[in-house]
């Protein structure tokens, strides 16, 4: 994988600003800049009630339900990350976020297009060995490491709408960071 990214450095914005005219997700544009193949396949969209720190995170009463989408990145046809996306049931019910397809856009656009649009977002970044399944799904020898990101998004005033587990390979992952202050 470290060939693959080839000095690609990832930073969250572009992930989390909706693309102007954009058909194509994110990842898959993202990965073209780059002379690469970038695409994404949903394994599951369901709605249920998250783990703990989703419940917290999206500030959910306990019990609460909310829309998952689970997906696969690949890049080059080789799995990178293992991502899944949780929407409270009110944000993503009865929305294309609901259903098992791709999302024209990507789910920032139809997002944005609801009134939901990142004005801070908090990212979590940890190490850790991957599981069996991961490993299984990320094509890792056994006791390899993953780095994972977790990152809660915020509305202007606020409000939670997106909570986001990516569990990725970190061969030639390189993640920048920059913050402004005041």
């Amino acid at each position: 994988m470290s060939e693959q990214l080839g000095g690609w450095v990832e930073a969250s914005t572009q992930y989390l600003t909706p693309r102007s005219g954009a058909h194509g997700d994110t990842w898959a544009g993202e990965a073209s800049k780059h002379g690469q193949s970038g695409t994404q396949v949903l394994r599951e969209v369901a709605e249920l009630a998250p783990p703990l720190e989703v419940t917290e995170a999206l500030g959910l009463a306990e019990g609460e339900l909310a829309v998952v989408r689970r997906r696969t990145m690949l890049l080059n046809n080789t799995p990178v990350e293992l991502t899944d996306s949780y929407y409270p049931t009110p944000v993503a019910g009865g929305t294309a976020l609901a259903e098992h397809r791709k999302i024209p856009g990507g789910a920032v656009a139809l997002l944005a297009e609801r009134g939901f649009t990142a004005a801070k977002a908090v990212e979590d970044v940890t190490a850790r060995p991957a599981t069996p399944d991961e490993a299984d799904a990320l094509q890792l020898p056994p006791g390899a490491f993953v780095l994972v990101l977790d990152r809660t998004s915020y509305t202007a005033d606020g409000t939670p709408f997106e909570s986001a587990h990516m569990v990725m390979n970190p061969v030639g992952r390189r993640l920048r960071y920059e913050i402004t202050m005041g």
